[in-house]
């Protein structure tokens, strides 16, 4: 459940919101990481946002509903996924994969209480072979509503970029969790 004073900051930004019309402009963050595994073992310990082990910073607890789990085949193209959180949900589609090289993603339904701020629109993780291990990029798609988007935009890409950062550091914590620590150091940062 969402902080104390968190809803009203959420119902805030929401009626501001509701001033503007739908933004038909689909925005990219993209956040790109070094993670010293194969790109096979890359992708068997992808992550979604709700299955990342370990509670998500404060920051984007302030934003975000807290994440329950993930339902679904996630490297299947066609397959469905429920991502559920506290008092709402996502569902995502799976519109390609490559096992070892990339997984795409559609979003269908987002019922999380900020659609009056952000509406998600899909993902992916593009995984590429690199000296010493993989490089992973993980995009995240989304259309802002609120204005004016030079103050905004931001803000959203500052928040994507965080809620990446979380993602990929779960993933490079399984991956050093199923291999000896020697095999995958601390994750470096670019993006």
């Amino acid at each position: 459940m969402q902080g104390a004073g968190v809803e009203d900051v959420m119902t805030v930004l929401a009626r501001v919101g509701r001033l503007f019309p739908p933004s038909n402009t689909v925005e990219a963050v993209h956040t790109k990481v070094h993670l010293n595994a194969s790109p096979e073992r890359v992708w068997q310990g992808m992550l979604f946002y709700e299955e990342v082990p370990g509670r998500p910073s404060a920051l984007l607890r302030m934003f975000l509903p807290a994440p329950i789990r993930t339902q679904g085949e996630k490297t299947r193209v066609g397959a469905t996924i429920e991502c559920n959180y506290e008092g709402g949900y996502l569902e995502k589609r799976i519109t390609a994969a490559e096992p070892g090289r990339f997984v795409r993603f559609d979003v269908l339904v987002q019922q999380l209480g900020v659609e009056d701020c952000i509406s998600m629109q899909g993902g992916s993780y593009e995984i590429r072979a690199e000296e010493g291990g993989s490089e992973v990029v993980l995009t995240t798609l989304y259309r802002g509503r609120l204005r004016p988007r030079w103050l905004w935009r931001p803000l959203e890409h500052f928040l994507a970029h965080r809620l990446h950062r979380h993602i990929l550091e779960g993933m490079r914590v399984a991956l050093e969790t199923s291999a000896p620590a020697r095999d995958v150091p601390a994750l470096s940062a670019r993006g």
